[in-house]
């Protein structure tokens, strides 16, 4: 059992700018480091604060840092989406559900670690936010809308056909599970949605970056590290883990909490 404290919050929604309310929960090792600059994660697609499981605790334990993650609006335990998700989400949650969070929160300084598209939100939370983002970290983060990525998309949306895939996934978002799996796969497999990059912001990130990618990620291959590599305008380390799929998190827990403890004790922050 870790030695950590485990806090849940409510950001309320006092004048209707977020639409509703989001719900938080934050992880503080016994133990914590000088630093007080926190990690807040930034979930996937289909992701909520429950489906992070014990990474959260590992990750304050190693780095001696608060932990902090929310349910976007319409996941987990935050209150339901009222629309159907615009095509400019992933750059929008920097002005909206992120923004809430820090301000609520009293957040000068921050470090970012998305998760999948929370990897592509992170970008934009790290550019809208400037000198207060410290470092980013991404993890199977999408640059671009990939063939590979749709493809996987697809193969999902068959999978959810079978029931008992979709009661798994209502045991964490409940009545708003229908919404959230429409969300993800009506994005991702829109027309319109096609052409979304981030490529023309990445040169615009300063901060230090840590990409982490498996290197058989069943919904983008290694070309989205890469490219972060190459277009970032900070410094940029590319960690392609072998015989790891999409979530390295879960899949090599470990391992990614000591990438990311490295990282940061590296840059000391």
């Amino acid at each position: 059992m870790l030695d950590v404290t485990v806090k849940d919050h409510w950001i309320e929604d006092a004048d209707g700018r977020l639409q509703g309310r989001l719900f938080v929960r934050s992880w503080q090792a016994s133990s914590p480091s000088a630093s007080d600059i926190p990690i807040i994660l930034m979930h996937d697609s289909l992701g909520s604060v429950e489906l992070w499981r014990s990474f959260p605790a590992e990750l304050a334990v190693a780095t001696g840092r608060t932990v902090i993650a929310y349910d976007r609006l319409g996941f987990g335990q935050s209150d339901p989406y009222p629309h159907k998700l615009a095509q400019d989400f992933v750059s929008d949650e920097a002005n909206t559900g992120f923004a809430a969070l820090v301000q609520d929160m009293g957040i000068d300084r921050f470090i970012l670690f998305g998760h999948s598209v929370g990897g592509g939100m992170a970008v934009h939370c790290a550019l809208a936010h400037g000198q207060a983002c410290a470092a980013l970290i991404t993890e199977s983060a999408q640059m671009f809308v990939e063939e590979k990525t749709v493809l996987g998309v697809e193969q999902a949306r068959e999978l959810f056909k079978d029931q008992k895939q979709l009661d798994r996934l209502r045991k964490f978002h409940g009545e708003k599970t229908e919404w959230v799996l429409d969300a993800w796969i009506s994005t991702w497999l829109s027309p319109a949605f096609a052409c979304w990059t981030l490529e023309p912001v990445l040169p615009q990130l300063t901060c230090p970056i840590l990409a982490i990618h498996g290197a058989e990620d069943e919904y983008g291959t290694s070309r989205h590290p890469q490219l972060m590599g190459e277009l970032a305008g900070g410094p940029v380390q590319v960690e392609l883990m072998p015989d790891t799929r999409h979530v390295p998190h879960r899949e090599k827990e470990s391992e990614v909490v000591e990438r990311v403890a490295s990282f940061l004790q590296v840059l000391d922050l």
